[in-house]
């Protein structure tokens, strides 16, 4: 069964900080990099963070910094652990395989993160 779940969002005030988690099948973590994505009102859906099977990690300019990615392969899991919020953070966050996906591909429902000034 495919499952990507995530969960951890809520509101924060900028310049907090908050830890994003997703819970995977094994189908999709146990031969991909993963990733973090987001996607905010108004705009495309964008790659955050991703992290390879051997924990080689990459980030978005706009998050470098402020952000780590991290997976633990014995329990199919990765987090996100965000530092330093800015509103501008706002956005739905979900976790996918790192590479070429699609809206045809499999979504979780993501979380949502909303950062106040």
């Amino acid at each position: 069964q495919v499952r990507l779940v995530e969960s951890g969002g809520g509101l924060v005030q900028a310049g907090g900080s908050m830890t994003l988690s997703c819970e995977a099948s094994e189908s999709i973590f146990r031969r991909n990099p993963m990733a973090w994505y987001r996607q905010a009102p108004g705009k495309e859906r964008e790659l955050v963070a991703g992290i390879t099977i051997d924990g080689v990690t990459n980030y978005a300019d706009s998050v470098k910094g402020r952000f780590t990615i991290s997976r633990d392969n014995a329990k199919n899991t990765v987090s996100l652990q965000m530092n330093s919020l800015k509103p501008e953070d706002t956005a739905k966050y979900y976790c996918n395989k790192w590479g070429t996906v699609t809206m045809y591909d499999y979504w979780g429902q993501g979380t949502r993160v909303t950062v106040s000034s």
